[in-house]
């Protein structure tokens, strides 16, 4: 059975062909600068990568190339052959704890919480309606990244602030990253073998998110009500006092909407360090013993730390595995090692050879033997989520 899984932005879109139930990937590829001047797709497929520059105006042009790549490739010999279309939907409010058909009802109510999540949610209906249009046959299916964190009970989502700001406007934490907290838990319970295992993890990459399971379940995640909590990040500051928003406007007179841009997209890394948003940007600076770049890596690597011990105390010490995952917590051996190192106090430790081979989508344990507590590297992978998820539907 075929099942195409989709990552739709407001300027791109990412896809993968799945044979289902094998998993077996056939196809993968990238829409970028869709709407912009030289627009361009890539598609993989036998191992090889092929780059082609087209006129992309809209998500529909995008399915259209996708289509002719598809049977022109052999992948399918008709449309008839794909059974779901698989969607990452960024924001389901409190509406949706696990994935759902997309029907008119859905889409209505994915609109109408776009409040919640401006930049994503109409980009990612884009994505719907277009494959709505071009492939009728198909099963859509809307995958949340909302939806795993709605396990989280009210003494975790609930902001000390006026409970009518919850009830009226939905001010609540909600969380963030989902399906690939959910894939990454589900595969330490395999590697711990364990039915009901606690588990962290550690979602680091551009964007940021640590999240606390319990059983199969999220307890708490550190994204909140929108994806600039938590942990510093490429271009977002995670956690800072919120009277440092009042405080600038008076100082500089800037609306709270430049307010806003400068917390998600000038801060984090980049605005500590002054060089980039990239941590291998950072990591050169620091090679060449640049004070704000040093700097800021000692930030992003205790509000790590940070995070992890607080999780570790609420399972009170019962932690059965600490994973790494995502672009930096696949590929960075040095801020995983600062990052253990700093939590030796709670029984972690690191196996430095280990740590240094595992990395560029390999798995595996990167503690030593007389660690507490295992700890794991883990690529992500929110495709196959999306992929599993769809064929659910499909099988029933």
């Amino acid at each position: 059975m075929k099942i195409l899984s989709i990552n739709a932005g407001s300027s791109s879109l990412k896809f993968q062909m799945y044979e289902m139930p094998e998993e077996e990937v056939l196809i993968s590829g990238r829409f970028e600068r869709i709407g912009l001047d030289k627009s361009f797709y890539t598609v993989k497929i036998n191992g090889e990568k092929v780059e082609k520059f087209v006129d992309l105006k809209d998500h529909s042009v995008c399915v259209e190339y996708l289509i002719k790549e598809l049977l022109e490739n052999k992948v399918i010999n008709s449309l008839d052959e794909i059974k779901g279309v698989g969607h990452r939907l960024v924001h389901g409010g409190d509406k949706y704890s696990e994935s759902v058909v997309i029907n008119d009802k859905v889409i209505k109510t994915v609109e109408e919480l776009s409040d919640l999540a401006p930049l994503h949610n109409p980009a990612n209906l884009m994505g719907v309606r277009a494959f709505m249009e071009k492939i009728p046959s198909a099963i859509q299916v809307g995958c949340f990244d909302t939806a795993f964190h709605q396990t989280m009970k009210a003494d975790r989502y609930l902001y000390p602030v006026p409970y009518e700001w919850y009830t009226k406007y939905g001010v609540r934490k909600y969380g963030f990253h989902g399906m690939s907290h959910r894939y990454v838990s589900e595969r330490l319970s395999e590697l711990v073998d364990k039915d009901y295992s606690n588990v962290i993890v550690c979602h680091i990459g551009n964007g940021g998110s640590i999240s606390l399971v319990r059983d199969g379940k999220c307890v708490d995640t550190s994204m909140g009500f929108t994806p600039n909590a938590g942990i510093i990040m490429g271009s977002r500051s995670g956690d800072i006092d919120y009277s440092v928003i009042p405080y600038i406007a008076k100082k500089t007179g800037m609306t709270l909407d430049e307010i806003d841009n400068a917390l998600n997209k000038k801060s984090g890394m980049l605005g500590t360090s002054g060089i980039s948003s990239d941590f291998r940007d950072i990591d050169e600076a620091i090679a060449k013993k640049d004070e704000r770049a040093i700097m800021a890596h000692y930030l992003f690597v205790n509000s790590i730390v940070n995070y992890i011990a607080k999780y570790y105390v609420e399972l009170n010490g019962r932690i059965d595995a600490l994973a790494f995952t995502a672009g930096v917590g696949e590929n960075a051996p040095h801020v995983r090692r600062m990052v253990i190192d700093r939590l030796q106090c709670l029984g972690f430790k690191i196996d430095r050879e280990k740590n240094d081979e595992i990395r560029f989508g390999k798995e595996g344990i990167i503690s030593s033997v007389d660690s507490k507590i295992p700890v794991y590297v883990i690529p992500t992978d929110e495709e196959v989520m999306i992929a599993r998820d769809t064929y659910k539907f499909i099988k029933k």
